[in-house]
């Protein structure tokens, strides 16, 4: 990796959101030296997701609800496998497992890690760390939705797998999370897993 120097670093907005403002110079891959130059950093945190799969009913477990920043350009409302935000003292796993019970109404009976990525590296340091989550009909403990108090207002959907590849292929999923973990899927099952 080439050297980095940071020169400053402020934080320009504190609310739900965070952003950092910093001015840095780097070394190209020319060896000249890049900068220096302003850069902004949208600061979340990391985020968990799952592809929830009822293995009892082999259907995908999704959750639409509306996501204002998608309003302008979009519908409103979005499909998407749950996730959340890891909060301060908790672990991944730990977190997923909330999420998934308050959004489908499911405890998790089996958890396998897929990978960490970034969304939008370009403006933003959230890291998102996608799972694959197995439930059972056994494991329904609630009727999921969210949490109310958070504003959450949740539809659970159950998606038979064949149109969820249907839909991922289709270009039908527009959320990124959610299609990386349906590809994902879809490639562990033409090589025999899962």
């Amino acid at each position: 990796m080439k050297p980095v120097r940071i020169h400053d670093k402020r934080r320009i907005l504190d609310d739900f959101f965070k952003v950092d403002a910093a001015t840095v110079s780097y070394e190209g891959f020319d060896g000249r030296t890049i900068g220096p130059v302003r850069r902004l950093s949208l600061e979340r945190g990391d985020s968990v997701a799952a592809l929830v799969v009822n293995r009892d009913r082999n259907r995908a477990i999704l959750a639409t609800q509306f996501r204002f920043p998608t309003l302008e350009k979009g519908p409103g409302w979005l499909t998407e496998i749950p996730a959340g935000m890891v909060e301060s003292g908790e672990t991944p796993e730990a977190c997923i497992r909330r999420e998934v019970r308050e959004e489908s109404g499911y405890e998790i009976a089996r958890l396998e890690p897929i990978g960490t990525f970034y969304l939008s590296p370009g403006g933003s340091s959230e890291r998102t760390i996608l799972y694959y989550a197995e439930v059972t009909d056994a494991g329904r403990v609630g009727p999921g939705g969210g949490q109310a108090s958070e504003g959450e207002d949740i539809h659970v959907v159950e998606v038979p797998m064949d149109e969820l590849d249907r839909d991922a292929l289709a270009g039908r999923l527009a959320d990124a999370k959610t299609l990386v973990a349906v590809l994902w899927l879809m490639a562990s099952r033409r090589r025999g897993g899962l």
